[in-house]
């Protein structure tokens, strides 16, 4: 994969549009101790989601799991955790998709990465960027998603880090961000050439800005990150036609994370057709099952699937028919 103007290219130069899923689970399953992957991630599970006709994995990752640091157990962290990572996304590729690799937990210090924080932290991130990048080089069949969720409400801190106070329980806890010239520094300096996706403000739904603060890339291979719900900002077509559709114009979207309440559909039919009319990508939140063990809740949040071989929840029907209308090129990457 390569950025080429305001297209994503594959190896041939032709013009690819990621139109997947988000596989959530390596972001919070290995915090047990026990698995590092919540529910199957074997070829049969992979099957499952090309026969969706999707052409890409976002896979979400835990910076202390990657690390191996914290007091994870060894058993579901450090090398056990990349090898991991490596396999999956081995498998993802053996069947055509892109992988996007996303930093979505993190935390400084000795704070456990066990949800979201406002924005990466300088104490591990440009680490753990570094040996992501390391890790992955020569392989340009994925892209990079630098950091899940900004909510921070300044785009300078967001861009070059700040001081920042954040109260993930009981106490407030002071921290340094990293920036995301930061990160992108961190990934180019491993030697890693391959996309970088970066999401804007308040949960990456404010791109509003991102051109003004567009990090330096010396290999010019940025894309800016977009999610959208419709319980999230810019929800709008209006938001849309005035916002998005002008970066787009100029670099790739990727909206990472679609998604409706209740797991239902309405409002992703109509975002779905306008990002097709603008060449944009975007990935429904998540391939994650309602049954046992996962046992995902649509009153807490939006879930693709019934189960993982593959059974649609309304909200999944609603992407699965739609990329079944679409006229989608192979997956050949």
């Amino acid at each position: 994969m390569a950025v080429s103007g305001n297209r994503i290219v594959n190896e041939r130069g032709a013009t690819v549009r990621l139109l997947g899923v988000n596989r959530s689970g390596a972001e919070y399953a290995c915090l047990g101790g026990r698995h590092i992957f919540d529910g199957p991630t074997d070829a049969a599970s992979v099957r499952a989601m090309v026969a969706w006709r999707v052409d890409a994995v976002r896979v979400p990752l835990n910076e202390d799991c990657w690390l191996g640091i914290n007091g994870i157990s060894r058993a579901v962290s450090g090398t056990a955790y990349q090898h991991a990572i490596e396999r999956y996304v081995q498998t993802l590729q053996s069947y055509g998709l892109v992988a996007i690799l996303d930093m979505h937990w993190a935390a400084p210090g000795k704070h456990l990465a066990r949800g979201q924080w406002p924005v990466p932290d300088l104490d591990h991130a440009p680490r753990f960027w570094s040996s992501v990048a390391r890790a992955f080089a020569a392989n340009h069949g994925v892209i990079f998603d630098l950091f899940n969720e900004p909510y921070t409400t300044s785009w300078s801190c967001w861009l070059n880090g700040c001081a920042t106070r954040y109260k993930p329980a009981r106490t407030t806890v002071s921290y340094q961000s990293a920036g995301m010239q930061t990160l992108v520094n961190a990934v180019r300096s491993a030697g890693a050439s391959q996309p970088i996706m970066l999401g804007g403000l308040k949960y990456s739904s404010d791109v509003s800005q991102w051109l003004d603060f567009e990090p330096a890339d010396p290999d010019h291979q940025l894309i800016v990150g977009f999610h959208t719900y419709d319980f999230g900002g810019c929800n709008t077509e209006a938001c849309w036609d005035s916002t998005i559709a002008p970066l787009a114009a100029k670099l790739p979207v990727i909206t990472g994370e679609i998604g409706e309440s209740g797991c239902k559909q309405t409002y992703i039919d109509g975002y779905m057709p306008w990002a097709d009319r603008h060449g944009v990508s975007y990935l429904g939140w998540a391939w994650d099952s309602t049954s046992p063990p996962s046992g995902w809740q649509c009153s807490r949040g939006p879930a693709l699937i019934k189960n993982y071989a593959g059974t649609p929840t309304a909200f999944g029907a609603g992407l699965k028919t739609h990329l079944a209308r679409l006229d989608l090129p192979p997956l050949t990457r």
